[in-house]
């Protein structure tokens, strides 16, 4: 009798011991985007504007956000593959961002990292590339 009183804990414990699924992790509320678009620099949104930041000494037009969180907006000029003259303006944040180059044509729409201080290099949604500089 004893056993089947040992069996029947066994069961119930090796049942009720079964791997909860976890819960999914919390949503943090923050205006940080985890991308740059272009988009991004045809406006400031509300909370952009409370962290405004406009600095002569360095090369940025405006930065916005908090420490860690920056999103910096700069004028460049560059080059196409051709060796064709483009201008524009991106915002960039960390290593990558986004925004609009003009040439003699159009507006293209770009992604941007950087290479090395004040050079980035861009590609158009055609997989054109572009080396652009920052203007000062």
């Amino acid at each position: 009798m004893q056993k089947n009183y040992l069996i029947l804990l066994l069961v119930f414990t090796f049942y009720s011991c079964k791997k909860a699924s976890a819960p999914p992790p919390p949503q943090i509320n923050s205006f940080y985007k985890t991308v740059v678009t272009a988009d991004d620099r045809k406006t400031i949104t509300a909370e952009e504007a409370k962290t405004y930041h406009v600095n002569t000494t360095y090369q940025y037009k405006y930065r916005t956000g908090n420490p860690g969180h920056y999103e910096y907006n700069y004028n460049v000029k560059g080059i196409n593959t051709k060796g064709d003259s483009v201008f524009g303006n991106v915002n960039v944040q960390g290593k990558y961002g986004a925004g609009i180059l003009e040439d003699s044509a159009a507006e293209i729409e770009i992604n941007t990292e950087w290479v090395s201080q004040g050079k980035l290099k861009a590609v158009d949604k055609k997989g054109n590339e572009y080396s652009l500089i920052v203007k000062k």
